[in-house]
């Protein structure tokens, strides 16, 4: 699969809410990295880091440009309430190795009437 075809499988799992299969796109140790959030590394990690955020709130990517170089696929993508974000997924032999993604973790969570921390 190229990077785009594995975008694409992934933008479909996300949406349907599926931890497992978007786990079984991320290489065995890859790394996802939210910036708003500490990264994530190995495989089971990032499955139990998408059935939490999964449990806790309805999302969905609906993309506005997915972009590829070689080995990199750009997802530039947006909800249906307003909030957007961008994500750089580092595709090595058909699988997730690095994922980095871009949003506005304050708005995420007062869209969704999620709690918000308190800074320390």
């Amino acid at each position: 699969m190229t990077p785009r075809q594995v975008l694409q499988q992934w933008i479909e799992a996300f949406n349907a809410a599926y931890a497992d299969q978007l786990a079984a796109l991320y290489h065995e140790n890859a790394v996802n990295h939210q910036v708003a959030n500490a990264p994530v590394e190995g495989r089971e990690a990032i499955r139990e880091m998408f059935r939490g955020e999964f449990s806790r709130a309805k999302m969905v990517c609906i993309p506005d440009n997915i972009l590829c170089d070689g080995e990199w696929a750009v997802l530039e993508w947006k909800d249906p309430l307003g909030l957007r974000g961008c994500g750089f997924f580092h595709v090595v032999e058909e699988r997730i190795k690095f994922q980095r993604g871009y949003w506005d973790k304050l708005s995420f969570l007062r869209m969704h009437g999620l709690p918000i921390p308190s800074e320390s």
